[in-house]
């Protein structure tokens, strides 16, 4: 057993599945959760997610040895304010965020205040559900965790922390968090707005019906993450908009460089395009399939 208590904020997809992965792994004596809505306190006890759950958010952090929040971006400051005065000292508190450096900079220095230590966590692990009904306990298996540790950051909690995500079956990166917000704003933040984008575009209601019909497998795949927690998705876009707004510029520029070849008939270039595409992404499917094994 790795922490006597364990509290999750927000019981959704990413915060059950650490849960329910905690649980397996009898990482923590007690697992508590906090949650907004009432309703939610039975399906964190029908799928086993916490051993308790709460709308108390003092309660459910009293005593307990690993915080995370796993909440929209914009609400963790609000709630860490909130639970500091049940934080336990020496207590560690991360998050699941998309976006680190504002998260980090300002909790950090909150946390710290009260005796405890901030450490920013990003798992690369998710869906476009969002509810405590898709958790699942391998989420994380295989997937990449970042963690933002800073020179402010306590080396201990550090250890615990990877130690912590490791059990979970997670591969642990250290990375700055600027440096973080600039490549998530390529690799993953800049596909939602390109789904998005196609979702919008081609299942405009304006366009006629058959248009939809024609939607095969190869529009749902590329459109599957466009199914994502508006709410969630418009909270990192806003965190990490100059990165966002960067990459969106690069990837239009990429685009016109494939007009200009469409408009030139130039069959060489826009084969050279599709070619490049191909063999870098078949590249990188094996190296992550290399990575997934060991």
């Amino acid at each position: 057993m790795q922490f006597q208590k364990i509290t999750i904020i927000g019981v959704g997809l990413l915060g059950g599945s650490i849960g329910l992965a905690a649980r397996k792994e009898r990482l923590a004596g007690e697992i508590a959760g906090f949650v907004r809505r009432e309703k939610t306190i039975a399906e964190c006890e029908k799928f086993s997610a916490t051993d308790f759950a709460t709308t108390d958010l003092r309660a459910a952090v009293s005593n307990a040895d690993l915080i995370i929040l796993c909440t929209p971006l914009a609400q963790m400051s609000l709630l860490a304010k909130q639970f500091l005065p049940a934080l336990k000292r020496g207590a560690i508190v991360t998050d699941v965020g998309s976006v680190k450096d504002g998260v980090v900079r300002e909790l950090e220095s909150l946390v710290q205040k009260s005796g405890a230590h901030f450490i920013g966590s990003h798992p690369m692990a998710g869906a476009e559900k969002t509810g405590v009904a898709d958790a699942r306990a391998d989420l994380f298996t295989n997937a990449v965790c970042v963690l933002t540790p800073t020179k402010k950051s306590n080396a201990n909690a550090v250890r615990k922390l990877e130690q912590f995500w490791k059990s979970l079956g997670a591969r642990v990166l250290k990375m700055d968090a600027a440096q973080h917000d600039l490549f998530v704003s390529r690799s993953s933040h800049l596909p939602h707005v390109v789904a998005a984008t196609l979702a919008n575009l081609v299942l405009n209601p304006a366009s006629p019906k058959t248009q939809a019909q024609l939607c095969a497998t190869g529009f749902r795949d590329t459109t599957r993450i466009a199914s994502g927690s508006p709410e969630m998705w418009c909270d990192i876009a806003l965190a990490n908009r100059k990165n966002l707004s960067r990459s969106v510029d690069a990837f239009v520029s990429e685009l016109k460089r494939f007009q200009n070849a469409l408009k030139k008939s130039d069959a060489k270039a826009i084969e050279n395009y599709f070619t490049t595409a191909k063999s870098r992404r078949d590249n990188w499917c094996a190296g992550s399939t290399s990575s997934s094994s060991e």
